[in-house]
């Protein structure tokens, strides 16, 4: 299959799998993998990496979430491009990890926050992709949420673009789209209820257009919200953005 990209001779990346592809998602982590490979980008993993120390930062402690953070610039040391599938992971790379060493600068810190990329931005902003050439078996209506940890970057746009480049493909608006689905990390643990009702509601909206898969760059995002709706007796099919996209080249 022909891609229209950019693609230097012997491009290399770093891979950082993060937690959720450890546990729940290792798919998307190979999914990741064979679009790179497909692409001629060659995939290093360090097989020491850990987390982005996101858990921590999230319920306030940074003297924890400092240390991981400086383990991974560490694991990540180079000048490779670091390659998240999660628009979250990457945001802690790239911002949130820039307030918690506000007053106490890191170069290996600045370092992997300028090379981190999410991975659909990678795509388009990174290799100069912007179609993906074939398409799925059958018409698919997806519904795209575009995680909180995605705003003000070129994520979402990112997938949007390559998503409805893809025969078979249709992306449905839906109501309330830029609205949080209610994971928001340890805010689902520490207030459940709240988390509940604001995923249901964005159920409510993305259900209501019948889709066919509902897809996402944030893992955590997906995991909350198949969870409420395989609860609620209202399944929908759940896959990562990257998934499709590989998808696409097996077909």
């Amino acid at each position: 299959m022909a891609i229209t990209a950019s693609r230097p001779a012997g491009k290399k990346v770093l891979l950082m799998g993060t937690c959720l592809c450890d546990a729940f998602f290792d798919d998307v982590a190979k999914a990741t993998v064979e679009v790179l490979e497909h692409l001629g980008v060659e995939v290093i993993f360090p097989e020491n990496q850990t987390c982005c120390g996101q858990p921590a930062f999230n319920s306030g402690d940074w003297n924890a979430s400092r240390k991981v953070a400086l383990h991974t610039a560490s694991v990540f040391a180079g000048d490779l491009p670091v390659i998240v599938p999660s628009g979250s992971c990457a945001a802690m790379n790239f911002h949130g990890n820039k307030l918690q060493f506000e007053e106490c600068p890191d170069a290996s810190i600045d370092s992997l926050a300028n090379r981190t990329w999410e991975i659909m931005d990678f795509l388009v902003h990174g290799l100069g992709i912007t179609t993906w050439p074939g398409s799925l078996p059958a018409a698919t209506k997806i519904a795209f949420h575009r995680s909180c940890h995605s705003r003000g970057t070129c994520s979402g746009e990112s997938t949007r673009t390559l998503l409805s480049s893809i025969g078979n493909v249709t992306l449905l608006p839906f109501g309330q789209s830029e609205q949080c689905c209610g994971f928001g990390g340890t805010f689902s643990v520490t207030f459940p209820h709240i988390s509940g009702k604001m995923g249901t509601l964005k159920l409510d909206h993305i259900l209501e257009q019948e889709p066919d898969l509902l897809i996402s760059g944030d893992m955590s995002c997906l995991m909350h919200l198949s969870g409420l709706a395989t609860t609620q007796g209202r399944q929908v099919p759940i896959k990562h953005a990257i998934q499709v996209l590989r998808d696409v080249i097996k077909h």
